[in-house]
């Protein structure tokens, strides 16, 4: 299995503090993340940093220059304690398809609905994603996302930590391997509690979070 899944879109790395998550980011590599955007409406925005290729990580966190949104932050970042990486998607050929053939092999990934933020530069960004109560709640199996017409955001020369590998432990590594078969995706899986770990190459050596 390779240390990189083919197809990576993206690591999401959630934070109850996204300030000091990316003056820790920075202290830790020497890379300082670029802003990506704000969440209009969902009380976010993130920062980005280039995996190498199309991969890239979001850190994500609430914004406070956002009134409180109406429902819940996205990936239940009010909840954390920590920083944490809790979860990552890939980007299938075809977003429609891979979530019809998922539901056929007996993974249901969770409705397709549509996003959009803009970028620092006022460049707009819409893509689609799938997202919902369906998914697996550990966020080991990825969900799907497809930028349609937009630039990718590894388009506008970010930062860059290449990602050198990505693996994942599960209480029952066994229940999670044919989810993410179902989603075409693979994962270096190990016993232990639901987690994610990644390492990126730095200009401060190998960095694990």
């Amino acid at each position: 299995m390779n240390a990189i899944p083919a197809r990576l879109d993206h690591l999401v790395l959630a934070t109850p503090d996204l300030a000091a998550t990316v003056a820790d980011f920075t202290r830790r590599t020497g890379v300082a993340p670029a802003p990506g955007g704000v969440h209009v409406g969902f009380g976010t925005r993130n920062y980005l940093v280039s995996l190498g290729g199309r991969s890239y990580l979001e850190i994500i966190g609430p914004d406070p220059e956002q009134p409180e949104p109406s429902g819940p932050r996205p990936f239940d970042v009010d909840a954390l304690a920590v920083a944490r990486t809790v979860t990552w998607a890939i980007s299938p050929a075809d977003l429609d398809a891979a979530v019809a053939g998922a539901r056929a092999r007996g993974y249901d990934p969770g409705r397709v609905h549509s996003m959009s933020r803009r970028r620092p530069d006022g460049t707009l960004l819409e893509w689609r994603l799938t997202d919902g109560d369906t998914a697996h709640p550990s966020g080991l199996v990825p969900f799907l996302i497809d930028w349609q017409e937009s630039d990718h955001p590894t388009a506008s020369s970010l930062p860059a930590t290449p990602l050198l590998t990505l693996s994942a432990t599960a209480p029952d590594p066994d229940e999670i391997r044919p989810l993410l078969a179902a989603v075409e995706a693979e994962l270096a899986l190990s016993e232990g509690p639901f987690g994610i770990s990644f390492t990126v190459d730095t200009p401060r050596g190998p960095v694990t979070f």
